[in-house]
């Protein structure tokens, strides 16, 4: 049995969430097989890399791609493998929100946001990233389009429509209008978008926006259609769904892993972001060991080798829900050593490799992070990057080792080894004893110290990593 044979479509997503933890529970218990292997062909490159999230308007004071360029060696350092760009198209001038608009309100799927720079711009860009051993992918907005694309006029049939025959956004998103995908000329014309990128900009995949709102069959007609153009192409989907990773994407966002997080932090009294109205977030007690949990259920209900992006922050978190630091408090280190070390990739956001501790504003220019102005932290996300990258066990997917538990003292202690690396963490607030019995890690020393014993204790927020 599967979980991909229960229909959950027509669910919302707190039901699909319960259904989905169900059945992989009781899968768990029968002992039914997991998922079957997902069909798409990753590239080998995207086993170990680190993506790396560019908010290209608040990177420097400029705000362009030319000056974006000269961070690519500094990026290089740092042990980035994927950049991924936030939206670069022209921003729709209808129903804009705020000074400059959502980088998501599309005006020309084919264009470049002159407040970015040209076309030219973008592919030397693009060029200099290859020269240096980094790939590139764009943000892709395949769900709505600004209300002012050129598409609302040459062919409002493209387009849903509401009760009143009205074309509409989706949830608040009042800067946008909803495709109608039942449309055959629409979703080839979309297909013909995403491809002229890869035809004409030699980029190496997309990260799609909301792709759990488009319908998956129109996913797994796209694949093929852009593996035409370029065969190496990495997919990230901003969704859950199972279904997606089926034939389409490489990685889905693990949405699940980061509340969890939020949830243990706030266990811990670390969570302290409030929203506008001063309102604190709500979250149910969890501990280190829920983490364990969390990882069987994606195991029965994702299929085999697929990825999912593990994080602490991105744009959407960092300007709506917290930066990291509001949410994960003095645990914040650690939550990104799991990051790194979980199974999935790890993703690194604008300003996050020197400690941006502000919400980065969405609709008008901002300041850049300072770039350089703490060393400690870049350092020790370069050292995190290495660590991806030297030891295989970490790689996404199959070719990742397995994850064996290591029994802890305590239920806010986590501690696992994967091949010839152990790690352990203390996601409690307070110091905490370990081990019961301590692992066995003989010719191991700390990766970051360079100790060659256990400690009996670890303070809160504490990680230690064991490598031969």
């Amino acid at each position: 049995m599967s979980v991909q044979n229960v229909k959950t479509k027509s669910l919302d997503k707190d039901m699909k969430k319960l259904l989905t933890s169900i059945v992989a529970a009781i899968a768990a218990l029968m002992g039914w097989s997991q998922q079957p292997t997902t069909t798409v062909s990753h590239p080998q490159w995207s086993r170990s890399a680190v993506i790396y999230e560019v908010n290209l308007r608040q990177y420097t004071n400029e705000g362009t791609l030319r000056a974006f360029q000269a961070h690519l060696p500094r990026l290089k350092r740092l042990g980035v493998d994927i950049l991924w760009f936030m939206p670069i198209h022209p921003i729709s001038e209808l129903n804009r929100k705020g000074e400059l608009g959502s980088y998501y309100a599309v005006r020309d799927y084919k264009g470049v946001n002159p407040e970015f720079g040209t076309f030219a711009d973008f592919k030397a860009v693009v060029r200099a990233a290859h020269a240096l051993g980094m790939k590139v992918i764009i943000d892709w907005v395949p769900n709505h389009s600004g209300c002012d694309n050129a598409w609302v006029t040459e062919h409002p049939d493209w387009y849903a429509r509401n009760e009143q025959g009205e074309m509409y956004g989706p949830f608040d998103w009042t800067d946008v209008y909803k495709f109608d995908y039942s449309n055959p000329e629409m979703r080839h014309a979309m297909i013909d978008a995403l491809q002229f990128w890869l035809r004409e900009a030699d980029i190496d995949g997309f990260r799609c926006d909301v792709a759990g709102q488009v319908p998956v069959d129109f996913w797994n007609e796209c694949r093929p259609a852009l593996e035409s153009v370029k065969k190496d192409i990495f997919m990230l989907a901003e969704a859950t769904e199972p279904e997606l990773m089926a034939h389409t994407f490489d990685m889905g966002y693990n949405w699940p892993m980061k509340d969890l997080f939020s949830s243990i932090a706030a266990t811990q009294g670390q969570y302290t972001f409030a929203d506008a109205q001063g309102n604190v977030r709500q979250f149910d007690e969890a501990h280190a060991a829920d983490i364990y949990k969390l990882l069987d259920e994606q195991a029965a209900a994702y299929p085999g080798d697929s990825f999912l992006m593990n994080m602490i922050t991105n744009h959407d978190l960092n300007s709506w829900e917290g930066t990291e630091f509001e949410r994960l408090g003095k645990l914040q280190q650690a939550f990104a050593v799991l990051t790194f070390t979980l199974p999935g990739m790890p993703l690194i956001y604008t300003g996050q490799e020197v400690g941006l501790d502000r919400a980065l504003e969405f609709f008008k220019k901002d300041t850049p992070p300072t770039w350089g102005s703490n060393p400690k932290v870049s350092n020790f996300y370069q050292a995190l990057c290495s660590l991806r990258h030297s030891f295989p066990e970490l790689s996404c997917g199959t070719q990742g080792a397995t994850m064996e538990i290591l029994p802890t003292a305590s239920q806010d202690v986590i501690a696992f080894r994967r091949g010839e690396i152990v790690v352990i963490v203390n996601l409690s607030a307070e110091e905490q004893k370990l081990f019961n019995e301590k692992p066995r890690i003989g010719g191991m020393s700390e990766f970051f110290t360079g100790a060659t014993e256990i400690p009996d204790t670890l303070p809160g927020g504490g990680y230690l990593v064991f490598n031969k």
